[in-house]
């Protein structure tokens, strides 16, 4: 195919590919803990992340990375030491996140076009380092949910039940937190930061409306990740349209054919 052919396109399809698995699958989990959001509070952090990155010369990817995965642990114990709901937490970490952004911005002036490009998203753009980070990062987070499968499981469906049954609850909390941590910082070259929590979230709704059994719903929802990012892709070599908005849209297309099938279903049921 013409569009292999081209490196820029190789990296980014081995990228999207990879981040649109680790979205979907981790998103599942999130949906049913009713944690969905945070991978949008989250986003609005690593633009904080981003913007000291740039301001100290150093790695924006490198600097984002650090700030979100403390900032995941800092809303886990807002939520636990305070007292306050979960999402009330995700807003007041995100809202710090967001406010230091701008200030940073604000007080530098130089690097607005590179923010810019951070917010909205350019995975056509993605260098030969920064897929390499991905593999790494996108394996990282794979590999700890398979090998923490059957607890994330127990404890998505029933927190008390699993706490019980003793099960470290906690720790499986802080994972889920930290994986969307690192899964944020791993798409927002891909999506953007604004639609980063829409690759988190809506194929993993895909999956969920269609399957009756767990398993099956990872695997469509999976499946519903990758061809939206494919699809995105194609459309932007093809069509020139922007790659990130284009998988969103048909992930959200995706969604909306689901629920009509899925009512379908349950209607022939």
């Amino acid at each position: 195919m013409e569009i292999l052919a081209f490196d820029f396109m190789q990296r980014a399809l081995i990228s999207g590919v990879l981040i649109g698995l680790a979205c979907s699958m981790l998103g599942v989990f999130l949906i049913l803990r009713r944690d969905a959001m945070i991978g949008h509070g989250l986003a609005h952090v690593t633009f904080g992340g981003v913007a000291i990155g740039l301001f100290l010369g150093v790695s924006p990817l490198a600097a984002a990375l650090v700030v979100a995965v403390l900032s995941s642990i800092f809303i886990l114990r807002i939520r636990d030491r305070a007292g306050v709901y979960g999402d009330t937490a995700i807003g007041i970490v995100s809202s710090a996140g967001m406010g230091l952004g701008i200030v940073i911005a604000g007080l530098s002036g130089k690097f607005s076009v590179q923010l810019f490009s951070y917010l909205f998203g350019n995975v056509l753009a993605i260098g030969v380092w920064e897929v390499r980070v991905s593999v790494i990062l996108a394996a990282a987070v794979l590999s700890a949910i398979i090998l923490n499968y059957n607890e994330l499981v127990f404890n998505a469906f029933d927190h008390e039940l699993a706490r019980a049954s003793g099960i470290k609850v906690d720790r499986l909390d802080g994972l889920l937190a930290v994986l969307t941590a690192v899964t944020v910082v791993l798409a927002m070259k891909v999506v953007g930061l604004l639609l980063v929590a829409a690759l988190i979230v809506i194929p993993a709704a895909t999956g969920l409306q269609l399957a009756s059994r767990f398993r099956m719903a990872i695997i469509l929802s999976c499946v519903a990740g990758v061809v939206s990012v494919l699809g995105g892709l194609f459309s932007a070599y093809y069509l020139d349209l922007p790659a990130s908005g284009t998988i969103v849209i048909l992930a959200t297309i995706f969604f909306i054919i689901s629920m009509a099938a899925g009512r379908a279903f349950r209607l022939r049921g």
